[in-house]
């Protein structure tokens, strides 16, 4: 049996192409991140792996990018805990 699938995983077996252009990263991540974004990090060298440029295009392929991603991304189990302070945490030892 497979290893179960991530929310990353359904995003990219949801994604028509293996590739995603630059412009299209806000609705393939739902709105999370802007191609604006993307572009900043690019320029930083701190962008995905495999950046693909076409002209004045930019796209990446689709795995590399969920990887990355998935990579900066935190998913919290516990809302209510990360709402607590330090202290508060502390003392009740979570």
């Amino acid at each position: 049996m497979g290893a179960a699938k991530d929310v990353f995983d359904e995003m990219a077996d949801n994604w028509p192409s293996e590739i995603i252009a630059r412009t299209e990263i806000k609705v393939f991540t739902g709105g999370l991140i802007s191609p604006g974004y993307i572009a900043n990090l690019d320029s930083k060298g701190e962008g995905p792996f495999g950046r693909i440029k076409t002209g004045r295009k930019t796209c990446y392929p689709k795995r590399p990018f969920v990887k990355w991603l998935r990579e900066r991304s935190r998913i919290e189990n516990n809302p209510e805990k990360n709402n607590l302070s330090k202290k508060v945490q502390k003392c009740i030892h979570w």
